[in-house]
């Protein structure tokens, strides 16, 4: 049953049975189960051979997976780090000193915007390290961690993106130049190209342009609303009947001997020894120092590792020099720190490893050479392709809950059918590829940038997959329209004007709207 539409039956179950169930690894698992049996034609040995290969993969691919476990480590350590800064009192001190400068709900909404516009180098790092550093803030400041996620989702992938200086921006690159060599295209480098192609992405306008005015506002959506509200009137910043991956549930004694560096030079320590390790890895094998190969070649999952193991060791020695000083330090509460940071952490995992083994089948399945394959066998008017590839891609990073294997498929896919229509389209048609991977992935309750997203935050994953699909979604219409108006005009600049004005009515008439229900209340 590969590369036919049966293909899209293991995603979409797990999909809605995610949200009509509530329950993520209960869904995943159908999910993996009806793809091994619709794989092998509901053969019971075989099927369970290929249940077993899907989550053996996430550990050893034809020998070890450091990708893969190093991700899972980095995650444990973040956890770690969480714990030990809670147990050094460095959340509670860093709360406090946040409190008395960032003194309005708006400014540290505003302020965690920007540090996810800021942390542009890879979007696992963006997930958990903006979440590290925004979470007590917007603790302090009763903002709900469905929101908190919403700003990490929102701004991680979509600056990534569009940023050269990224691991997106290396993978893009490098596709980029294989297409331009098939083609002997001269015009510009793939740089180049890359660069041209940002202001074209109109859903990381909109998306980006509608999070900062959510953060300027008080103005929610549908289910942000009651989140929001239980958070200011209850202080109840997540709904405490589900599981929330990454909240420090052991009780760590209270004192008033932590500082704030206690948090910071964690935090500090694992940003700077991340982006350190990426720069040497990258540039292991020699030659120039040039940022852009750097990060094509540098070595992710390695370098969140050595970073995360950093902070904890850093986060380590902070607690440890309050031995001296503080009559509630004890060794013991070390061990415990570490059990219940890899404890608080271990939900996340789970999704994790489960959400790859559904990936990984749905590979087998063939679901994006499906889904590519309605765009390449179709006679398709020039005019609408950067709006349909738009809409095929989103579809397949949905299903598939992977953007960079829908890069990876539709990018090539996409230059083809521009190049055999209208070379003039390529540019536009590669950036509606990349809008739609991210749209994709935004709404994907599989997507490992969601799950991490969610972690950072300390939200229920469903939750912020409820809260956020409405921004997205709004944001994927006016991206669309945009590439409408793109096809239908020829100009890529029309097709920015025309999203930039429906962005700035709809602020208008959400701001209106927020006057009113205030003048009501």
């Amino acid at each position: 049953m590969e590369a036919t539409i049966f293909s899209l039956v293991p995603p979409l179950l797990a999909i809605i049975m995610v949200l009509v169930t509530r329950r993520v690894l209960l869904s995943l698992g159908v999910g993996i189960v009806s793809a091994a049996f619709l794989l092998h034609e509901f053969s019971p040995m075989e099927s369970i051979q290929s249940l077993w290969t899907a989550f053996q993969l996430s550990f050893w691919d034809e020998g070890f997976n450091a990708y893969n476990v190093f991700i899972i480590l980095f995650i444990l350590s973040l956890g770690v780090i969480t714990a030990l800064v809670t147990l050094s009192g460095g959340s509670r001190a860093f709360a406090a000193w946040a409190m008395k400068r960032v003194k309005t709900r708006r400014g540290a909404k505003l302020l965690t915007a920007f540090i996810g516009i800021l942390i542009f180098i890879d979007d696992y790092f963006n997930a958990l390290a903006v979440g590290q550093i925004s979470r007590p803030i917007t603790d302090s400041h009763k903002i709900s961690r469905a929101k908190l996620a919403y700003f990490i989702d929102s701004t991680s992938a979509p600056v990534c993106v569009v940023s050269p200086i990224s691991s997106w921006g290396a993978y893009l690159i490098s596709i980029l130049g294989g297409i331009f060599s098939t083609y002997a295209i001269v015009a510009y480098t793939p740089l180049e190209a890359f660069v041209l192609m940002a202001p074209m992405n109109y859903y990381v306008v909109a998306a980006l342009a509608i999070v900062f005015f959510v953060a300027a506002t008080d103005f929610d959506l549908f289910a942000m609303k009651s989140h929001e509200k239980r958070a200011l009137e209850t202080g109840q910043l997540f709904d405490p009947e589900k599981d929330v991956a990454g909240e420090i549930k052991e009780e760590f004694p209270v004192h008033n001997h932590g500082k704030v560096s206690d948090l910071v030079l964690p935090i500090v320590t694992l940003l700077v020894a991340t982006v350190g390790a990426m720069l040497i890895t990258g540039n292991q094998a020699g030659g120039s120092w040039n940022l852009f190969t750097i990060f094509e070649n540098t070595d992710v999952p390695k370098s969140l590792l050595i970073g995360g193991l950093a902070g904890v060791a850093v986060a380590l020695f902070s607690y440890l020099r309050q031995f001296d000083r503080n009559p509630e330090a004890d060794s013991v509460h070390i061990g415990a720190a570490f059990l219940s940071g890899i404890r608080s952490m271990m939900p996340a995992v789970l999704i994790l490893v489960f959400a790859w083994a559904l990936t990984y089948l749905i590979s087998e399945l063939q679901t994006g050479e499906y889904l590519a394959g309605i765009v390449t066998n179709n006679n398709i008017p020039e005019w609408i392709l950067p709006a349909l590839l738009f809409v095929i891609t989103a579809i397949m990073a949905f299903s598939t809950g992977t953007s960079w294997g829908s890069f990876g498929i539709l990018i090539p896919i996409g230059a083809d059918i521009a190049m055999a229509v209208n070379p003039e389209l390529l540019l536009p048609v590669l950036s509606a590829v990349l809008a739609g991977a991210v749209f994709g992935d935004h709404c994907s309750p599989i997507s490992d940038t969601t799950i991490m997203s969610a972690t950072g935050a300390g939200s229920n994953l469903y939750d912020h997959v409820i809260t956020q699909l409405p921004y997205a979604i709004i944001s994927a219409v006016i991206a669309a329209l945009g590439y409408l108006v793109l096809g239908f005009t020829g100009s890529a600049w029309i097709g920015l004007g025309f999203v930039l004005i429906v962005l700035i009515l709809l602020f208008i008439f959400w701001s209106a709207k927020e006057r009113v229900q205030q003048t009501a209340s």
